[in-house]
């Protein structure tokens, strides 16, 4: 105890540095400045050309490297801008309502197994398992019957990241035992609800033989090259095949044969080894000490020194089929171990799967998977397949506004024994050094990636912050990360040559630096119009072109500090190439906002409020759980609750237009 917040419980270790590697920066600050053909000034920001050269004037935006749809520059944004806010409320224009509907300790609806949520935090272990999770984070939609696109009835499928003891237990971790590690571990992981619109409002079906919980006790498969690895065997599985659980799943994705895709992000921060670490272990953020799950105490399998390979099972992408519940999710080890905040999927021009991650901690890398073989609309059996094999490939993001995939294959660009490696699958549990050892970019904690559904090739990357960029003995500033002391990130743009994702060549620009239009500091000033943010996160497209993005200011800093004045964490829109910005939510205190799910016809929208009353000093403490924020439910004797919020506009329109 004792640690700020954000290094107690969620995403532990992401403020550290595992990243020791000396990649090349192309070239030094200054020659930065010497490619203005194709990366010209920044519209919102005087004189900031000169510092900025790869931000875009707003009428050139995207010009130089594709041109968006007629259907993308038809849109536009038809709401007011909201305000900054410090309420303990969610707060959306005026002509829209906001309901919190799908909240921690909500029955899932598994039949037969309902229980209610206890205000005191005193349900058990079990009821847990069939309740909603901890704080909720990414999200997709779903439609029911499968194979339909249903824009009143469907599945969402959604992440609980990680827990706080303080609010999950009445007297949080005294007493600490087994039972109390299993009812956290419950938890985690992912719920799958059925949701249905009664009238002009949304139920969760209860019960329904869709509901499902998957914890980090479920059972999963392995899939790929570093199934059977020695590295992935363990005592109670020999033969490196079959996992249990799935844990601080952040981001997400989905495919288009209709399964899951749920990204293990800070998994590194609930092992821990009191032994020597070896280089793999220290490169993964593997801790000597974990002050707030406290897992490793009562449950072997956290403990490293005990259980040596149990860390290889972890930092993977799981994929799940929403419309099973009986199916076994698997891990698919073919897209690399890291601490993945997203997958997002798309098809190359001849029907391959590609999907692009993010690995979410200072100074890390941007991937993208390749498969081998090519999607088919009409065997949904052969797409579950799709996942197991192809390539993975890692960004270098050269100075003159060019980049290239790298690829990670044993036996290419000195990824051999000599280095470390003892094949393919060795590679991919080792991905963070192969990527290191080719010479990727270091980047600003690379968070969610979205893809323009508008504009082929074109992706975005959100890109949170780092405070350490510029540091003595730290990566310096780059093209693409070109602040030091990032203290409010910036959002990346590529498009990819031909508008192929699977080509191995793209242009890159800046979309936005986000910061604040209040001040001429060059490292804090945003190059928005309209409403300033910062630590952009969770990023997504409606289906209209709509561009998503919402905020994960850190609880400790949230309105203070360089954020004074900047309210609550926040939602906005924007149509990439305006450089205009909408304030379009406003969440209640303490929390981030988080998960982007559009209905087909874009008149719902379901986003997650997560973690709300988190203070910021030292997990929550239980005997006074609402000392930053009672929502949503404003009970006297309870607690806040992590929600999944349903939106609509009072006269059934389209969200944002």
């Amino acid at each position: 105890m004792g640690k700020p917040l954000k290094s107690v419980f969620k995403k532990e270790h992401r403020d550290d540095v595992s990243n020791p590697s000396a990649n090349p920066v192309f070239s030094s600050v200054a020659e930065m400045f010497l490619s203005r053909r194709r990366f010209l000034q920044m519209g919102a920001v005087a004189g900031a050309a000169a510092s900025f050269p790869f931000l875009l004037k707003p009428e050139n935006a995207l010009a130089a490297v594709s041109q968006p749809s007629a259907l993308s520059k038809a849109v536009s944004l038809g709401f007011t801008s909201i305000p900054v806010s410090t309420d303990d409320r969610v707060r959306v224009p005026e002509g829209y309502i906001a309901r919190p509907f799908y909240r921690w300790g909500d029955a899932t609806g598994i039949k037969g197994n309902m229980p209610e949520f206890k205000f005191d935090a005193s349900n058990t272990a079990d009821e847990q398992a069939a309740q909603a999770g901890m704080h909720h984070d990414g999200m997709a939609w779903f439609s029911l019957p499968q194979g339909e696109e249903n824009p009143g009835h469907g599945l969402l499928a959604m992440n609980h990241e990680y827990i706080d003891n303080g609010m999950l237990f009445t007297d949080g971790t005294a007493s600490w035992n087994l039972d109390k590690a299993r009812k956290g571990q419950n938890a985690m992981g992912v719920s799958i609800i059925e949701v249905k619109k009664s009238g002009s409002d949304w139920e969760v079906v209860r019960p329904s033989g869709f509901a499902r919980r998957i914890t980090v006790n479920t059972p999963m498969q392995l899939t790929g090259p570093a199934r059977q690895q020695t590295l992935m065997k363990t005592a109670a599985d020999p033969q490196g095949e079959r996992v249990l659980g799935t844990m601080q799943n952040c981001a997400n994705g989905y495919t288009p044969w209709g399964t899951y895709l749920t990204c293990e992000e800070n998994w590194s921060d609930i092992f821990v080894k009191k032994g020597e670490r070896n280089a793999l272990e220290k490169r993964y953020g593997i801790s000597d000490s974990d002050e707030s799950y406290r897992w490793s105490e009562v449950d072997d399998r956290f403990n490293v020194d005990k259980t040596p390979n149990e860390p290889n099972r972890f930092g993977w992408v799981v994929e799940i089929d929403p419309y099973n519940p009986d199916s076994t999710p698997r891990k698919h080890t073919a897209l690399g171990r890291f601490k993945h905040e997203g997958a997002a999927v798309t098809l190359a021009a001849d029907k391959r799967v590609v999907t692009y991650m993010g690995d979410d901690q200072k100074f890390e890398y941007i991937y993208k998977f390749v498969s081998d073989n090519k999607y088919n609309p009409a065997d949904r059996d052969a797409n579950m397949q799709l996942l197991t094999a192809g390539t993975l490939y890692v960004a270098r993001f050269n100075d003159d506004g060019s980049g290239e995939w790298l690829p990670l294959v044993f036996g290419q660009n000195g990824l051999d024994k000599s280095k470390g490696f003892e094949s393919q699958g060795d590679l991919l549990v080792k991905t963070r050094l192969a990527a290191d050892a080719v010479g990727a970019t270091k980047m600003d904690r690379p968070e969610w990636i979205a893809v323009d559904p508008h504009n082929s090739g074109s992706v975005y990357c959100t890109l949170t912050n780092n405070s350490d960029r510029g540091k003595e003995g730290k990566a310096p500033v780059d093209a693409a990360n070109p602040r030091a002391n990032n203290a409010f990130g910036h959002i990346m743009h590529w498009h990819e040559e031909g508008g192929d994702p699977a080509a191995l060549r793209f242009k890159w620009d800046i979309l936005v630096l986000a910061g604040r239009t209040d001040t001429a500091d060059e490292k804090a000033k945003g190059s928005m119009k309209g409403a300033e943010f910062g630590s952009p996160d969770g990023l997504s497209f409606d289906h209209q072109g709509v561009l998503w993005i919402q905020t994960d200011v850190s609880s400790s800093t949230i309105n203070k500090k360089a954020y004074e004045g900047m309210g609550n964490n926040q939602m906005v829109a924007t149509i990439p190439g305006t450089n205009e910005y909408r304030r379009f939510l406003t969440g209640p205190r303490g929390c981030e906002i988080t998960g982007i799910a559009f209905t087909p016809d874009n008149r719902t929208l379901f986003i997650n409020i997560q973690h709300p009353g988190e203070g910021g000093d030292d997990i929550t403490d239980p005997a006074n759980p609402r000392a930053v924020s009672n929502w949503p439910d404003n009970n006297p004797q309870g607690r806040p609750r992590a929600s999944t919020v349903v939106i609509t506009r009072v006269d059934g329109g389209i969200i944002g237009s």
